[in-house]
């Protein structure tokens, strides 16, 4: 009887392992690292794309995932993530139960449960098309999104002349489409145009709205 219940102890304690053990993930493109999971929360860093990362879990309701990079501890947008599975990349919020990510939960105080890291306003839209993206960046080993032509001078303005930012849902990455509750500015003898999404500004081609450079 004894030995009986210390197998079963034993095999409990295995599965309790597992269950906690971390995910080895690759970003599809430069990836925000935030203090907390909210497009609100203050960015602490940025992943490279291509590099790799432990995911210690995600959220159960949403995309953002606890991730460890180079010794910093965040939170990263799973839709960007990606994990082999059987051969394939897969992102990692959207196929979490076939990854078998951990979920784990995320308590700042507030009532909502997700802090706006001491941002006023609210969120006014989400970013269209960035798992997609991402999806398609990941599956052939690249970047989402490509090399933009802003010039130095277009950089350097965007950088000088902060506007009113605006939070979506999600995350801003190169290639993603923004909603047309974001205002684009003007940038002088640029076909490009600029907004703050996020926390950071971002170079946007207006023909499609889509997120070109980000200006970090």
């Amino acid at each position: 009887m004894k030995t009986q219940l210390l197998s079963m102890t034993l095999i409990g304690t295995m599965g309790a392992g597992a269950a906690l053990a971390d995910t080895s993930a690759t970003a599809a493109t430069d990836l925000n690292l935030r203090s907390g999971p909210g497009p609100q929360q203050s960015i602490v860093g940025v992943i490279p794309v291509n590099a790799n990362v432990n995911v210690h879990g995600c959220l159960a309701e949403t995309a953002w995932c606890k991730v460890s990079f180079e010794g910093t501890e965040g939170w990263a947008y799973g839709d960007y993530l990606s994990a082999s599975l059987e051969g394939e990349q897969l992102m990692i919020a959207p196929n979490r139960d076939q990854i078998e990510v951990n979920t784990v939960t995320y308590d700042d105080g507030n009532a909502d449960g997700i802090a706006s890291g001491g941002v006023a306003g609210g969120i006014v839209g989400a970013i269209a098309g960035g798992p997609v993206g991402a999806a398609a960046g990941a599956a052939i080993g690249g970047a989402v999104g490509g090399a933009t032509d802003a010039s130095d001078e277009t950089i350097v303005y965007v950088r000088e002349n902060p506007v009113e930012p605006v939070y979506l849902e999600g995350e801003v990455v190169t290639g993603v489409q923004l909603p047309e509750a974001v205002v684009l500015n003007t940038v002088p003898e640029s076909d490009y145009r600029y907004a703050y999404v996020n926390g950071v500004p971002v170079v946007v081609d207006p023909a499609e709205r889509r997120v070109v450079h980000i200006v970090r």
